[in-house]
């Protein structure tokens, strides 16, 4: 029994190991947020047994916990790197599959057709305004600057407010909103569902998204020519590497020593 109690160990050290690799290779990836890994204890009994004879039989992975803490924000001056000071979510679409996604990592671009999109494609979206800039709907829709106004100008560029306010400018120097960027929150974003690229997905565990304007509540205000870094700290992650390392030579010692009293009775027998 000793054998598959320390096998367990070090299945679990393995995990923990490759959680905490995880968070030191993305220590640099603008928009990440760290794992934790939780573990909990098995014990053989049964209502019969009495509660002095309980014996435990090892741990097992109990869940794998993401923290969104605000990472650091770093400035860049490009004026649509944006970074989100709150609890809020960018959300993007994707126009291929049309699967919705939420990041904290606000690193957008516009293509040749006036869209604003992340580096693969995915669109961002933003919440619909009247004419002073006063949010119609809270339905997301897709983030584009028309490539020529009412005038026939030609687009120049867009910037994005504070507020949130994506503003569009064209070569006569008028400028035109074309919405406010949608932020979403969730009930209990540690339940989303981490898909790659620091995107996640919505899931039954996280609830369904709210999506409000920035600078409403716990949504955070936009900080435009900024990104939010990951919230990965090297030095824990280190102290939580050599924890990790003791655990597994711990148990790989104990199957050592299992082994050794196993052959020792072995030899008694021959």
């Amino acid at each position: 029994m000793s054998f598959y109690t320390s096998l367990n160990g070090l299945k679990n050290a393995q995990t923990e190991l490759s959680v905490i690799a995880n968070n030191l290779a993305n220590a640099e990836t603008a928009g990440f947020k760290k794992s934790r890994i939780n573990f909990s204890d098995i014990v053989s009994s049964a209502a019969s047994t009495n509660p002095k004879l309980v014996k435990g039989i090892g741990s097992t992975v109990q869940s794998i916990d993401q923290n969104f803490s605000l990472g650091p924000i770093q400035q860049t001056g490009a004026a649509l790197d944006l970074a989100i000071d709150g609890e809020g979510f960018f959300t993007k679409v994707s126009p291929i599959t049309g699967k919705t996604f939420y990041t904290r990592n606000g690193n957008f671009d516009i293509d040749g057709a006036g869209f604003i999109t992340d580096t693969v494609g995915n669109r961002m979206q933003i919440l619909p305004v009247d004419a002073a800039g006063n949010v119609t709907a809270f339905t997301p829709q897709d983030a584009i600057a028309p490539l020529t106004n009412g005038a026939g100008s030609e687009f120049v560029g867009v910037t994005v407010k504070t507020d949130g306010s994506v503003v569009a400018s064209y070569a006569d120097g008028s400028v035109t909103s074309i919405g406010k960027v949608a932020l979403a929150a969730f009930v209990a974003p540690t339940g989303l569902l981490q898909v790659g690229n620091q995107d996640w997905q919505a899931t039954g565990i996280s609830g369904a998204a709210t999506y409000n304007q920035a600078g409403a509540g716990r949504f955070g205000n936009i900080l435009s020519g900024s990104l939010e870094q990951s919230n990965v700290d090297i030095a824990e992650e280190m102290v939580g590497l050599i924890t990790a390392q003791r655990y597994f030579q711990a148990n790989a010692k104990a199957i050592d020593t299992a082994t050794q009293l196993s052959q020792t009775i072995v030899n008694l027998r021959t």
